[in-house]
């Protein structure tokens, strides 16, 4: 790729969001939020528990259905009703606190089914493919293996790994690292690091602060369904505007 058409490609937005809302009930989770995510970049979302960062990510991928407003992917809706959303989801992976694998089936099973079950790989693709992405985060020797015989940061190198295998072009974690161990966390963050460092587009919601600082092209605070504040991680971290986010960060940055 030529260095004009890199450039237009890292300006291309992927993720377009406006006047997004959303209430469960009568609680007002999102109040309008607007925000663009270009090619490339790594947007990661802290806050308050409660305040919507999650509700935020799963309106991305319609996993909850925003109240009004409108998510784009790319030039599609993603939440009009002529949006076939299973299609959207082919190019968002999504990686959830508990891994979600199937307990049932081995590991290589798991990171096969949707593919095939899709028609988008036969078998033998897919098994070839999920082989390379195990050997990448050190799992080959559990392609046969059951979910319950791994550890939890082995299961969510494995989620990651199961969105992988459908080459997609965001890849949304929903705190990923809250439902582990302290030592397994790391391991963890380090697949995310990879891909980040391989300009894997990406939309995180996370307590580790280390990897917000560490990785992030921008962090952004959400607090009470809007918007507080969002900036490059040196300027979020050092010099935060926001009395709420300078009273957030004092309590998380032990």
């Amino acid at each position: 790729m030529n260095t004009q058409n890199k450039a237009a490609d890292q300006d291309r937005v992927m993720i377009r969001v406006k006047n997004l809302t959303k209430y469960f009930d009568d609680n007002h989770v999102l109040r309008g939020i607007n925000y663009e995510i270009r090619k490339g970049q790594k947007i990661v979302l802290v806050g308050p528990s409660g305040c919507g960062k999650s509700t935020f990510l799963r309106c991305l991928d319609m996993l909850e259905v925003p109240t009004s407003g409108e998510v784009w992917l790319d030039d599609v809706q993603v939440n009009s009703p002529k949006t076939d959303i299973n299609k959207v989801r082919q190019k968002m992976g999504m990686v959830f606190q508990h891994f979600n694998l199937f307990a049932n089936l081995t590991i290589m099973q798991n990171i096969t089914l949707a593919p095939v079950k899709l028609k988008l790989m036969s078998q033998e693709e897919a098994s070839e493919k999920a082989l390379k992405l195990l050997r990448r985060v050190n799992l080959e020797d559990k392609a046969d293996a059951y979910p319950h015989s791994l550890s939890g940061g082995q299961q969510q190198r494995i989620a990651i790994v199961r969105s992988l295998e459908m080459n997609p072009e965001v890849m949304l974690f929903d705190e990923p690292t809250s439902a582990l161990d302290p030592e397994m966390v790391g391991e963890v963050l380090q697949v995310m690091t990879e891909l980040a460092d391989e300009g894997m587009t990406m939309v995180c919601v996370t307590h580790e602060m280390a990897f917000a600082r560490q990785v992030a092209s921008k962090v952004i605070f959400i607090d009470e369904g809007v918007i507080k504040e969002e900036a490059e991680p040196e300027e979020f971290f050092t010099h935060p505007k926001d009395p709420r986010l300078r009273d957030f960060l004092s309590k998380v940055l032990k």
